[in-house]
């Protein structure tokens, strides 16, 4: 490396690229919606996107895809809790298919067990904390989906 001191000229790192996530943890009749950055590491919850039977309101869903610009989405996975998959695993890795196929950018399933449990802890928390109205578990539960992302992205493929 060339030596810069007493050249008025200062080494600069690489810029590091910023990963921008749309996490949702589907539902049946609503899914969850946050929003994160590697920058900071966490993330925001968003509102909710109803779901008639499984199937989101596409429009909203996009227009949410379209306003946080992410680089990859994570959906979460309802493992059961002896690693199996049920009915819900199948109706998500559905939806994460279809939310690849309309941002044509990665998707991945994170294991969410646990999650909407804790997610209602830190509702119930902020709440308190708050004295007012708290985000959605479900949103918090995204949250919490892009959170363990950041600090361990592992996820498998829809």
């Amino acid at each position: 490396m060339p030596d810069l001191q007493g050249q008025g000229k200062l080494e600069q790192e690489a810029p590091i690229q910023i990963q921008r996530i749309v996490a949702f943890d589907f539902g049946t009749q609503k899914t969850g919606a946050a929003f994160g950055q590697s920058m900071t590491g966490t993330g925001t919850p968003l509102s909710l996107i109803p779901m008639k039977d499984g199937i989101p309101d596409w429009v909203l869903l996009d227009k949410v895809l379209a306003e946080w610009q992410p680089d990859i989405c994570l959906v979460g996975l309802p493992l059961n809790m002896d690693d199996s998959e049920s009915e819900l695993c199948l109706r998500a890795r559905k939806f994460a298919r279809r939310v690849k196929h309309r941002l044509n950018k990665p998707v991945w399933m994170v294991d969410e067990r646990l999650t909407t449990r804790e997610a209602r802890e830190d509702v119930r928390r902020v709440s308190n904390q708050r004295k007012g109205k708290a985000p959605a578990a479900d949103s918090m539960a995204a949250v919490l989906l892009i959170e363990s992302w950041f600090r361990e992205p592992v996820g498998v493929l829809p």
